[in-house]
């Protein structure tokens, strides 16, 4: 079959799937640009209707599972794609985690390939597979071997496993057929995982295709020079809908496989990138790197942000001294990424508000008082609801969690602190869990945080909650700036000289750092360690 026919075969189907989608798009556009090379539209779906043949030479099929455990490449785009082609599921594995995880993501996800590179920036990532228990890989047939240049070792491997090498899977004829249906699950995430096994997130294809639609008119990815920088991996949603909403627009994505603030800015300048999304943390070193080198990043125009740091209170407003637009984001892996976005032509302390409009006309909000049931009017906080286009199929492999975390009509529990707002959007506050009730009052530890961050020498500050007779207190961990001092007793008159004296900590301790854990979508502290670790301090005081 010649490969215009073949095309045309995919696209004769409402473009409901991944590869309908990117059939759709002119051959000629770029779509990709990657360690200096681009990609046009018409070259990466060739690239996955080869990796659709390779992996359907390995047994994949309709339903089957592929863990793709590689950075952010042009490999990664053209496995996921290929997964879609065939009606397979692209199981997301982060290339941060390690034997322990893995073990747990390739076996508890029952997938039957698992593609790597074990060259990838002198991780040995080999080392890593042989510490995983083969026995505990019960459904896994094949390991593909990635490399660029050459640079994967040659004892790679496991006991009674078939490995094969990324470049003989690509060496297959272009797969004509389409598996893919709208219906077809596609891709899955775990969740951060903090405090139990994380659960196991899946989509559908016309899902995430009407998300990235969504996502490209609500962060104006559209526009005619709209070039996206790709710096957050694509092996969590954050990554995963910014990559296909710039698929979606038929626009160019920049990759980096790893991200370090002087080459973003120099991408940027270079490829006169438009929009981003990263952390708060990323958009601080940027920042810093463009000022440092004198380059400033002048074709910047959005970048929507999580916040990952309390401490940086003026991050937008630094970027706006920049010229480039933050606005904060909300998502989830049960609802995506990029769900909702601040609107850019909204004042800086209200572009700072997690929450904001929803992408998609379609989705509901609500906040429901969790203790009577009660559905809340706007500005009164509790449990955020949503029902939208954008939710997942539901927990695979556990559906006591996908019942429990549904309300009888179709709203997801997000298990986040947050109300509506009058004009259509929401405001996040934080995690149910992490809300206090201090005195008698709902309290969000964020608050107490932002005080205790403007205090000169602290550099960082988290609350948690801890019980001591007569009931729940706040108690602080805070980390110093570089070579600034300071103790308790000053830290606590701070907040003693701010605060309504229920929001006072009943201690505040001084560490070198705080527990975190890392996730595709960013390095998250480790709140319920946290809590540990007060409980324990109380215990001994």
């Amino acid at each position: 079959m010649q490969a215009d026919s073949a095309n045309a075969k995919m696209i004769a189907a409402p473009e409901r799937t991944l590869t309908a989608m990117l059939a759709a798009q002119p051959a000629d556009a770029t779509a990709i640009v990657y360690e200096g090379e681009r990609w046009t539209f018409g070259a990466l779906l060739e690239l996955s209707r080869k990796a659709a043949g390779g992996l359907a030479r390995l047994g994949i099929g309709p339903g089957d599972r592929v863990a793709i455990w590689l950075p952010n490449c042009v490999a990664y785009a053209a496995t996921m794609l290929g997964c879609a082609q065939l009606g397979a599921v692209a199981v997301a594995v982060n290339t941060r985690f390690r034997s322990v995880e893995v073990e747990d993501i390739v076996g508890r996800g029952r997938c039957k390939a698992l593609i790597f590179w074990p060259g990838f920036k002198s991780i040995d990532f080999a080392g890593i597979l042989k510490a995983v228990d083969p026995k505990a890989l019960t459904t896994l047939e094949t390991l593909v071997v990635y490399d660029e240049g050459g640079d994967a070792p040659d004892d790679v491997g496991l006991p009674g496993i078939a490995t094969v090498r990324y470049a003989d899977v690509m060496s297959a004829d272009p797969y004509a057929d389409c598996h893919g249906t709208p219906e077809s699950p596609c891709n899955m995430f775990t969740t951060s995982g903090t405090t139990k096994k994380p659960k196991f997130v899946m989509h559908k294809q016309s899902v995430v295709v009407h998300h990235a639609r969504e996502v490209v008119r609500g962060f104006g990815y559209g526009a005619r020079d709209a070039v996206m920088l790709q710096t957050v991996p694509m092996c969590g949603v954050f990554g995963f809908c910014q990559f296909l909403a710039g698929l979606a627009a038929g626009r160019p994505n920049v990759l980096m496989s790893v991200f370090d603030a002087e080459g973003a800015v120099d991408l940027i300048r270079e490829h006169g990138v438009t929009h981003t999304v990263g952390g708060d943390d990323m958009a601080d070193r940027m920042i810093a790197a463009a000022d440092a080198s004198g380059k400033p990043m002048s074709t910047l125009r959005h970048f929507g942000y999580a916040r990952f740091n309390a401490a940086l209170t003026d991050i937008v407003e630094r970027a706006d001294a920049h010229g480039f637009t933050m606005c904060a984001v909300y998502g989830s892996s049960e609802v995506q990424a990029l769900f909702s976005v601040q609107r850019a032509d909204a004042p800086a302390e209200q572009r700072k508000i997690g929450g904001g409009i929803p992408v998609s006309p379609d989705a509901e909000i609500r906040a429901r008082d969790r203790e009577t049931g009660r559905i809340l009017p706007h500005g009164e906080p509790g449990e955020l609801e949503m029902r939208a286009p954008s939710l997942m199929i539901g927990y695979d492999g556990n559906p006591e969690a996908s019942a429990e975390a549904m309300t009888e009509d179709g709203y997801f529990r997000t298990g986040d602190l947050g109300y509506t707002t009058e004009r259509e959007g929401f405001v996040y506050l934080s995690r149910m869990g992490d809300v206090l009730r201090l005195g008698g009052f709902l309290v969000n530890p964020a608050e107490i945080e932002d005080h205790l961050v403007h205090h000169p020498a602290v550099d960082g500050a988290q609350v948690v909650g801890a019980e001591r007779h007569p009931g729940t207190v706040a108690v602080g961990f805070v980390m110093l700036k570089p070579g600034a001092e300071t103790d308790e007793a000053a830290l606590k008159a701070h907040c003693k000289a701010g605060l309504a004296s229920f929001k006072q900590p009943a201690r505040i301790f001084i560490v070198d750092a705080f527990p975190v854990t890392q996730s595709a979508n960013g390095t998250k502290i480790q709140r319920a360690k946290l809590r540990e670790m007060a409980a324990e301090r109380l215990a001994e005081a």
